[in-house]
């Protein structure tokens, strides 16, 4: 499935994820999964948000640099191999999975983020 992610750029300074979780409370908007990356100085936020845009409108009315994209939503079930078996399909279609992210579920699935170059065929490889 397709959904929207947040891609947030901060400042790598103590308290700043603390700021935006803040801002994201204060307007009620519920984090449904998260990554984040430092490089150095700087540090990416990457969410799937309850409302992505209500998430990207008050963050950016805090001053925070924030980008939307599409991403893939997979739910995986929770057991060895799943994922490596959706990885190699992907890379035998030709598609590159720039990041992601995930969890495993206390149901028995597991969750992942994947950011990739083609997501339509992405789509339809992991149908």
């Amino acid at each position: 499935m397709i959904v929207k992610q947040l891609s947030v750029f901060l400042q790598n300074e103590a308290g700043r994820i603390l700021e935006l979780t803040d801002v994201l409370g204060k307007a009620k908007v519920n984090i449904e999964a998260l990554s984040v990356a430092e490089t150095g100085e700087y540090g990416m936020v990457r969410m799937i948000a309850g409302d992505i845009e209500k998430a990207s409108s008050a963050l950016k009315n805090a001053g925070f640099s924030v980008n939307i994209t599409d991403v893939l939503r997979v739910v995986f079930p929770d057991t060895p191999g799943a994922l490596c078996k959706a990885l190699t399909d992907l890379k035998n279609a030709g598609i590159n999975v720039s990041y992601m992210y995930g969890y495993s579920h206390s149901d028995g699935t597991a969750p992942v983020i994947m950011k990739v170059n083609d997501i339509q065929k992405a789509c339809a490889v992991l149908k």
